[in-house]
């Protein structure tokens, strides 16, 4: 027995032994819990176990039916933005128009624009369904501004001015 064991079974016979006073309830023994497991609980007085289905029906005794809720709808989603209109232009002349190409540009010159046309239409900026849009319309701008540039290399290389 453990000096802990000794001390509890020394309160409980002086428990006994004390005499209850007239005006005062009389002291009852709480009862312990003891279990092996989860599923095996019960009051430590008796030595009598409850398995873990009898301990959940009378948890369910006590558990009132209730209704279950409504369903809620979600809100409806707002409608997708409008794409950017000219991610709609996509065929040759209609990215030559934005270039705005009239022929004086140097080479520096070409090579701003094309950044400057990359910062507003690069597919990675683009709203997800016009990435495709995007790309096209970089593919053909960039064809544009090298074919340009080649076409100045080719005048600076046979002498003629611009």
């Amino acid at each position: 027995m453990t000096v802990f064991e000794s001390v509890l079974e020394r309160l409980k016979a002086e428990a006994l032994q004390a005499e209850p006073e007239d005006d005062a309830e009389p002291i009852t023994p709480v009862p312990t819990i003891r279990g092996l497991t989860s599923g095996f609980t019960g009051p430590g007085g008796n030595d009598a176990f409850v398995s873990g289905s009898q301990a959940a029906a009378a948890y369910l005794d006590l558990y009132e039916e209730t209704t279950p809720p409504e369903p809620v709808e979600p809100a409806p989603s707002p409608p997708p933005p409008a794409p950017p209109p000219h991610l709609l232009r996509t065929t040759p002349e209609e990215v030559a128009d934005d270039l705005a190409l009239d022929g004086t540009e140097s080479v520096d010159d070409l090579v701003g624009l094309r950044r400057r046309f990359a910062r507003e239409n690069h597919p990675d900026q683009a709203p997800p369904d016009m990435r495709a849009n995007a790309t096209l319309r970089m593919k053909i701008a960039n064809m544009l501004i090298d074919e340009t540039i080649r076409r100045i290399n080719v005048e600076k290389s046979l002498g003629l001015s611009r």
